[in-house]
C-alpha cells in the first residue's frame, strides 16, 4: 500500500534543506533535533530514496532530494493557503510590524502582499529600524512582531533560517590590500556591521567608515560610486553590485540568524498567524 507524504514530514525536510543543518532546522520549527532527524528517516522510507548525504561537518541535498523539495514546497503552500482559507473569516486586525530597512526594501515586499491577498482583513503598520532599536519598542508594546539579524552566536527569538553574508563593491572596484579599506555599512548595533569589522579585525586589516546609514539603497550608491565597499545578506544583494568574496584582503565571513520576535503566549491570533506565515515563508530559500 502506498503511503502519503504527510506535512510535518515534509516541513521538517524544507527545513533542512534551508539550513543545511539538522540542530538549526530543529529549532526553526520548534522541534528537538532527534525528532527532525526521525522525521527525515521516515520521509525517506517513503520516498525510497535518500535525501541528504550526511556526515560530521555537512549536511548536502542529493538529487533525489532537489527534485522532492520542489513538491515539498508546493504541498506546504497548498496546505497553507487551504488553512489560509479556512481561517480568512475570523483573521482581522492590525499588526504593527517592524523589521530592518533592508528587508523592507528588497525581501518583505512580496510576501506580504502574499499575505494580505489571503487574509484582506488584517492590516499593516510597518515599522523600518535596526533590530537594536526594534527589539525594546517590542518590550515597550509599540509593535506587536518584528524580524531581527542576530549573530549565530547569539541567537534570539524564533528562528527562520540562516543567512549568509558577502563582501560587495562597484563592478570596476579595484582594491589593494595593503591600504586601509573605506567601508559602508549600517549602524552600530547592527549584526552585519558587527561580523564585517570582527572579520577584518582577525586579519588586521584598517579600515575606516566612509558612510553609516540604515537606508540600503544609499549604501548601494555609496559603492556604485566607488567610494567604499561593504558588508550585505545574500537575500539583499543588489544585482548593480561585485561580490567580492575570497579575493586578498576580504577575509570569509559567517552566516547571521534571521529570526521573528513576538510575544507568543499573549498575543493576538491574527498576529500569530502572521508569525507561522513569515517564519515557514523565509525558511524555505537559504539566504
Amino acid at each position: 500500500m502506498q503511503r502519503d507524504l504527510e506535512i510535518d514530514l515534509l516541513r521538517s525536510f524544507v527545513a533542512i534543506a534551508a539550513h543545511r543543518n539538522f540542530t538549526r532546522a530543529a529549532e526553526a520549527i520548534g522541534r528537538t533535533q532527534s525528532a527532525v532527524s526521525l522525521q527525515l528517516k521516515r520521509l525517506e522510507e517513503i520516498a525510497g530514496e535518500r535525501l541528504f548525504e550526511r556526515n560530521r561537518s555537512s549536511v548536502e541535498i542529493t538529487n533525489s532530494g532537489e527534485a522532492l523539495l520542489v513538491y515539498a514546497n508546493r504541498i506546504l503552500s497548498a496546505n497553507e493557503a487551504a488553512l489560509a482559507h479556512m481561517r480568512r473569516p475570523e483573521a482581522e486586525g492590525l499588526i504593527r510590524f517592524g523589521a530592518p530597512d533592508d528587508y523592507a526594501s528588497y525581501l518583505l515586499a512580496p510576501l506580504l502582499a502574499a499575505f494580505s491577498s489571503n487574509y484582506p482583513l488584517i492590516e499593516f503598520e510597518l515599522t523600518c529600524e535596526s533590530s537594536i532599536d526594534l527589539l525594546p519598542m517590542l518590550e515597550r508594546g509599540e509593535i506587536d512582531i518584528l524580524l531581527a539579524t542576530h549573530s549565530s552566536d547569539q541567537v534570539k527569538g524564533r528562528i527562520a533560517r540562516y543567512e549568509s553574508l558577502h563582501w560587495v563593491a562597484a563592478p570596476d572596484y579595484v582594491d589593494d590590500p595593503d591600504q586601509r579599506l573605506s567601508l559602508a555599512l549600517f549602524p552600530n548595533g547592527c549584526s552585519v556591521r558587527e561580523a564585517g569589522l570582527r572579520a577584518l579585525e582577525q586579519i588586521e586589516r584598517p579600515w575606516r567608515i566612509a558612510c553609516s546609514t540604515r537606508s540600503v539603497n544609499l549604501i548601494e550608491q555609496t559603492v556604485l560610486n566607488g567610494a567604499a565597499v561593504s558588508v550585505m545578506e545574500a537575500s539583499i544583494l543588489p544585482e548593480t553590485l561585485r561580490i567580492l568574496d575570497g579575493q586578498p584582503g576580504f577575509p570569509p565571513l559567517p552566516e547571521i540568524a534571521m529570526s521573528v520576535h513576538y510575544n507568543k503566549a499573549a498575543c493576538a491570533p491574527h498576529v500569530a498567524i502572521f508569525a507561522d506565515y513569515l517564519v515557514g515563508e523565509l525558511g524555505r530559500v537559504r539566504g
